[in-house]
Order: structure tokens, then sequence, then C-alpha cells
């Protein structure tokens, strides 16, 4: 069917992608399961009520 050298690097290149994308993937988890980061976007959580009351208030006041 397809020569033996070209099945090779048809194998050889599918583990260095499938690797590549594990590889990305485990990066990609660790930079967005960062404690650091969770404790960041929870703070920003904590601050939006009084963001957004400011933001009415100033909207309101330009209304007037």
């Amino acid at each position: 069917m397809l020569n033996p050298i070209i099945n090779n690097q048809i194998v050889r290149n599918y583990i260095i992608a499938a690797t590549s994308v594990m590889l990305m993937s485990m990066g990609v988890a660790d930079m967005f399961n960062n404690p650091q980061r969770i404790a960041q976007q929870a703070k920003l959580e904590g601050y939006a009520p009084y963001i957004s009351a400011g933001l009415v208030s100033y909207g309101k006041n330009l209304a007037r």
C-alpha cells in the first residue's frame, strides 16, 4: 500500500503532533487554573457591584 518509509514518517509526524497538543493543553490548563489568577478574578468580581453602581451614578448625572 504505502512505502514503509512514508508510513514511518506519518507515524512519526502523528506522534510529534499529539505530543505537541498534549503539552500545549497542559500549559494552557496550568495558566488558567493558576491560584493567583483565580484569586485576582475573585477580587475583580468582588469589586463589580461598586463599579456598576459608579457607572449607573455617572450615567444618571450625564442624563440630567
